[in-house]
């Protein structure tokens, strides 16, 4: 038997574990980043794509604490939008298509390069771990070949990997993804230590020779004129590079035609068809799904989207399916330009295990073993983004632990990336989750804009992210201060700008026609200056909200405690409650099914008997 020894150990190379691999060895841990196949490091399984609703804030925020996301998609980006313009900055999000072979190798690139990081490629069959009395702790993996890593922490991140069965219409293959296995060991291992294990699905649509599509019959959708990077770093130089070869997308349309041709073949669809048993992503359902549940919808939009410079495979979104090829063929020779287009890799669905993230504490180890983490879709979520930034705190988290230090936790206040942890820890979920800005209460101080001014001083203070990104920070703060000062002096000789800054619909080409002397503040921190000034008196009530929770936040509950104790409370509350074991009556308030009645109650306990964590 071979034995290597790390102090971390990050199974699964997708965007969760890259993160997760790349978060941990920052903070000085020996790392280890294991992966079936060391040529799909950083692989976009599904969508070219970064970024949209809300995503586009969790990559901002990724790239505030230190991650690569953000830089590797302003590297390999091949067009950028912003979208959301005509509403308020909230709900701004920045969305980008990425060349899908640069953005896998920019990736892998940044790995091998990182200090502390060992990249190689094993087949995980099995987990370690041992038991002292009640607590059973991790202690390695078994790869195959009679070849054991050793390691204090391990993050789990098996994407859609865990007994994965793809189908396509009735045929059902092994296998996470097209011309990829599955892994079995770990879903049998998982069961072992007690963990409940669940099932989800996912899907993924055909990809088209774009030599073979008319795209005059098409709508084409350009990138932005002055296209926004997604990193902070990302400088003026390249963000001009990226405005001058953006390529376009493209719109067509489904008809009468192709939702008639899918009704006629529901009972060949394996979500139809009894096939597939897990349940899949509500707000991105199939196209099959969207004919039945939208029947009074005589088309739906379709996006043709590149998957690189150097390829002419082309990304059919919208039209995500498991019907039979025969199907698949049929329907898109019906749609608007695709009559002779030519299918390159046909539409499946993947079936996987996932464990239900109420399993998991605040900081992402379970709570069943410790020193293991899961990230990703292992939690029951779906998306680059939301496994990218699992992976980031996992791996910080896991580092932390080992070094003795406090874990990285956000609240629902700092970031969308807070939001998401709580909502799976606290909530569960019973499909596949995603991120949108109606899950974040406070999202008019979490916008994509700010997301260095709220996450940046906390990822330097515990060593995510280096000192040259931490003073582009304290500059930016500087000149956001001046250029504010600045307005306060000149706003109060100037009644015409006094009165400016008070309208609601300010824009800061306004304010440089008042007071030319502005007219050379940088873009970013224009922004920053008009955004304080227009949203000052609501983001004031949002703190007041937030000083409220956090209040609540800080009567904590010991994680042993038992609510069987408490004489008046009800069953569903304990059983929640205990499943759940909370860490504050904040926390406590949130999760499905507890009243406000029972938050009381088990104040009034932990009060009644001093108890305090």
């Amino acid at each position: 038997m071979t034995t290597y020894d790390y102090d971390v150990l990050v199974i699964g190379a997708g965007h969760a574990g890259t993160e997760a691999a790349m978060a941990a060895a920052r903070l000085g841990a020996n790392t280890a980043l294991l992966t079936t196949n060391l040529d799909t490091v950083g692989q976009m399984s599904c969508n070219p794509a970064i970024g949209g609703v809300a995503k586009g804030q969790i990559v901002r925020e990724i790239d505030a604490l230190g991650g690569i996301m953000g830089e590797v998609t302003d590297a390999a980006g091949i067009q950028f939008r912003l979208l959301n313009r005509r509403k308020g900055p909230a709900m701004h999000s920045p969305r980008a298509q990425a060349d899908k072979k640069a953005y896998q190798l920019e990736v892998k690139r940044r790995v091998e390069l990182q200090p502390n990081l060992s990249l190689r490629q094993e087949i995980v069959e099995d987990l370690l771990a041992e038991t002292t009395g009640d607590a059973t702790r991790i202690i390695g993996v078994q790869c195959r070949g009679d070849v054991v890593y050793r390691a204090r922490a391990v993050v789990l991140t098996t994407g859609t990997f865990l007994s994965a069965l793809m189908h396509t219409g009735e045929a059902k293959t092994p296998g996470g993804r097209a011309g990829e296995g599955t892994t079995t060991g770990i879903s049998g291992a998982l069961a072992r230590f007690g963990f409940r294990v669940e099932r989800f699905k996912t899907g993924t649509p055909p990809r088209l020779n774009g030599r073979t599509i008319d795209y005059s019959q098409t709508e084409e959708q350009p990138g932005d004129d002055a296209p926004q990077p997604f990193s902070f770093l990302t400088g003026t130089e390249r963000a001009a590079q990226i405005a001058a070869e953006q390529v376009p997308c493209w719109i067509t349309h489904t008809n009468a035609g192709v939702h008639d041709l899918i009704r006629e073949n529901l009972h060949r669809a394996p979500m139809y068809s009894g096939q597939i048993q897990g349940s899949g992503p509500r707000y991105c359902p199939s196209i099959e799904d969207k004919i039945v549940r939208f029947a009074d919808k005589t088309s739906h939009q379709l996006f043709l989207e590149p998957e690189g410079r150097q390829t002419t495979e082309v990304y059919v979104n919208g039209v995500s399916t498991s019907l039979p090829r025969d199907v698949q063929d049929a329907m898109l020779k019906l749609v608007p330009g695709l009559q002779n287009a030519q299918i390159m890799r046909y539409g499946y669905a993947v079936e996987y295990d996932f464990c239900p993230p109420d399993q998991l504490w605040p900081t992402l180890e379970t709570k069943a073993v410790a020193g293991l983490y899961f990230a990703g879709q292992i939690n029951g979520t779906t998306g680059y983004e939301e496994a990218g930034c699992q992976g980031l705190m996992a791996g910080a988290n896991a580092a932390l632990h080992l070094r003795g230090s406090d874990p990285l936790l956000l609240d629902r206040n700092q970031a969308y990336i807070g939001v998401l942890v709580d909502d799976l820890v606290t909530c569960g979920v019973d499909e596949p989750y995603r991120m949108f800005t109606s899950r974040a209460e406070y999202r008019l101080m979490l916008r994509q804009d700010n997301a260095d001014r709220r996450l940046t001083r906390l990822a330097h203070a515990v060593g995510l992210c280096d000192d040259d990104r931490f003073q582009r920070l304290e500059a930016k703060e500087a000149e956001i201060v001046r250029v504010s000062d600045l307005l306060r002096t000149l706003r109060q000789g100037e009644t015409n700008l006094s009165k400016l800054l008070q309208r609601p619909e300010i824009q800061w080409a306004d304010v440089v026609q008042a007071a030319p002397q502005l007219s050379e503040v940088a873009t970013d921190v224009a922004e920053q200056v008009v955004y304080d000034i227009k949203y000052a008196g609501y983001i004031a009530r949002q703190q007041t909200e937030v000083e409220r929770s956090q209040r609540m936040a800080e009567k904590r509950i010991p994680p042993a405690f038992d609510y069987h104790t408490i004489q008046h409370l009800r069953n569903e509350a304990k059983e929640k409650l205990t499943r759940v074991r909370p860490l504050s009556l904040a926390q406590a308030g949130r999760i499905s099914g507890i009243t406000p009645a029972d938050v009381a109650l088990v104040m009034f306990h932990l009060e009644g008997k001093g108890g305090k964590s």
